[in-house]
């Protein structure tokens, strides 16, 4: 097998988990539904060459991307901020105005909203996505949906900005992705592009054993991150760390030359200390989880799928966590794909009188121990 990005044949196994959910994020709506779910292998491998990872046993045919698909994160204020200060920059610093957006794998459009919709900005939108839900056209037409996947019938759309945000690393062949929409703005050398993905790096060094599953095949650092989208014929201007660190967001143009430059880093030893402490890892969980539900009733806080991850790992039997926590609406009352837990609003906090709620994501931690307080609460956080 080869490298997707760089072609290299040294490739190396470092993490294998069998029978895995594919889907974290389909809305399930019976618990014997969330049992019987499409499974398959995780068997992640690392480019010695380059440093980018994958799963070599990723097939995209088990997946289903359609309307019971929802990734929707902007239910959280402190999300929905951090998207603000993401069009703050890309409006006050990058100079997006008066432009045409094309942003690949839209989800519901809320970010390319956020984007068009004030008038002095004079911009407006295409989004691309299957499970898009909502009307085809808005603000009067400046904004559109196409309920598709941005693919070869969809690269005429003219742009001036593509922006892609979490699509990359469910791609299996990135590319094939990148190949296509640098076809599309063959046209429009001025054009500029977007993307944001999770960084592989802020992954290994802090052993996030529920950041690696079925949906993304495809993950990235900086250097394999520059390395993808020079082999593309881009010109990458910057690749910095966001979202304290766990995403990584590139800017790119067509305007000049890039030559391809393979720089794994640490990567390759990164993977395999990870591989080497993974097992210690989920073990030393299920101990905290066990202790903690000698305590009383455990949840887990987040039903994304960071949370749902977690609790296949640790608690497959539903034997330890009583139910996961989320407030997306359209998450409530439906079941974690592979166990069946229960996932419930915060207003169930109380009613099923969890003592702990484990937090899946730092970055949430001030927001969710507001809502503990506003919900009169006495549920301890943990995270």
């Amino acid at each position: 097998m080869q490298c997707p990005i760089c072609g290299s044949i040294s490739i190396d196994d470092f993490l294998h988990r069998h029978d895995v959910p594919v889907h974290q994020n389909l809305l399930i709506s019976t618990q014997n539904a969330a049992l019987n779910v499409v499974r398959g292998d995780l068997d992640m491998v690392v480019c010695e060459q380059c440093g980018f990872v994958f799963n070599r046993s990723f097939d995209p045919s088990k997946l289903s991307y359609g309307e019971a698909y929802e990734n929707t994160q902007s239910y959280s204020t402190y999300f929905l901020n951090y998207m603000q200060e993401y069009v703050d920059w890309l409006v006050a610093d990058c100079g997006v105005r008066n432009s045409r957006i094309v942003e690949v794998g839209c989800g519901k459009g809320v970010f390319l909203k956020m984007l068009v919709e004030p008038l002095e900005h004079n911009n407006t939108g295409d989004g691309y996505d299957p499970s898009y839900l909502g009307p085809l056209q808005m603000l009067g037409g400046r904004l559109r949906f196409h309920r598709q996947f941005y693919d070869a019938s969809a690269v005429g759309t003219p742009a001036d900005v593509v922006t892609c945000r979490h699509v990359i690393e469910h791609v299996q062949s990135p590319m094939q992705l990148l190949t296509s929409i640098r076809a599309a703005l063959t046209k429009n050398v001025s054009a500029r592009v977007f993307f944001e993905t999770p960084c592989i790096e802020w992954m290994l060094r802090n052993q996030v054993v529920w950041d690696f599953f079925y949906e993304h095949c495809s993950l990235f650092s900086a250097a394999s991150l520059r390395t993808a989208f020079q082999n593309a014929g881009f010109i990458v201007n910057s690749v910095t760390h966001v979202f304290e660190g766990q995403y990584l967001l590139l800017s790119a143009t067509f305007d000049g030359h890039d030559e391809v430059v393979y720089t794994p880093a640490e990567i390759p030893n990164m993977a395999y200390e990870y591989a080497r402490q993974e097992a210690k890892t989920i073990k030393a969980w299920k101990t905290k989880v066990e202790r903690l539900a000698n305590d009383g009733k455990v949840a887990v806080w987040g039903a994304g799928a960071k949370g749902n991850t977690f609790v296949n790992l640790v608690d497959r039997d539903r034997e330890l966590i009583d139910c996961v926590i989320d407030v997306n609406p359209n998450k409530q009352g439906h079941f974690v794909p592979g166990t069946g837990h229960p996932i419930v609003g915060i207003s169930q906090l109380t009613k099923r009188d969890i003592k702990n709620a484990i937090l899946m994501n730092p970055n949430y931690q001030e927001e969710k121990l507001s809502l503990i307080v506003s919900e009169a609460a006495s549920t301890q956080l943990i995270g």
